[in-house]
């Protein structure tokens, strides 16, 4: 379920999701939940990780430490998904 405020990582493979998921999950990040990809904002994957905003500037580090960056983030804004953060904006 998606609920306002609520922030997806959506990437464009299974394989690099469920590697997220897992090093996420082995990093303690609390509130971390692997969820089908809403179908506005899906890709090839099919499959979302949903976790907290005020979690993001983490997330984003630990998985560009290990490459695995997703292809964009989304959060759902007054009953539409907003892009926050995209893979080519990385500086």
């Amino acid at each position: 379920m998606i609920l306002e405020g609520h922030v997806l990582a959506v990437f464009n493979s299974l394989h690099r999701v469920i590697k997220a998921e897992k090093l996420l999950k082995s990093s303690k990040l609390p509130d971390l939940t692997l969820i089908p990809a809403p179908r506005s904002i899906q890709t090839d994957c099919g499959l979302a990780l949903r976790f907290a905003k005020n979690d993001l500037e983490t997330l984003l580090t630990l998985l560009q430490n290990e490459n695995l960056l997703p292809a964009f983030v989304s959060q759902y804004r007054e009953g539409d998904f907003i892009i926050v953060w995209r893979a080519e904006e990385r500086g």
